[in-house]
Order: structure tokens, then C-alpha cells, then sequence
């Protein structure tokens, strides 16, 4: 996979963001892959084999963890 640099990450996650619910570029997560705490606007994003763009854990590419792998800190 080829990683994609974004420029303002905010707008792509109003775009892309597979949920309805927005997270923040401020905003902390759980990532279930890599068993870390992350800031979503630390994300990056993979562009696969076949085209499709991925948002990925901050840790990426040692961590596996995508999108649906984050969960809200309480």
C-alpha cells in the first residue's frame, strides 16, 4: 500500500469519514490493533492495490488499525 499525504485533514474526514459521527482532529482514540492511544488527526491514509483509500492509525504501517478500529476514549 502507498501512503497518500493530505493536506488538510479536517475536510477529508468530512468527506470520507465511513461514520456519522465526526470525530476532530483534536479528538483522542483507542486504536483495538495496536492497543494505543491516538489523536485522529495523527490518522493517515493508504491507498491500496485496488484504489481504494484507507484512514489508518498514526502508528501505521507497524499497526494494521483502521477507522474501525477506533474507539471513543471515556
Amino acid at each position: 500500500m502507498q501512503e497518500i499525504k493530505i493536506s488538510n485533514k479536517q475536510e477529508y474526514l468530512d468527506k470520507k469519514y465511513p461514520f456519522s459521527s465526526i470525530p476532530s482532529l483534536a479528538d483522542k482514540r483507542y486504536c483495538m490493533q495496536c492497543k494505543s492511544e491516538i489523536v485522529v488527526g495523527e490518522y493517515k491514509v493508504f491507498k491500496d492495490e485496488q484504489g481504494k483509500e484507507i484512514i489508518s492509525c498514526p502508528n501505521a504501517p507497524a499497526c494494521s488499525g483502521t477507522v474501525m478500529d477506533w474507539y471513543k476514549l471515556h
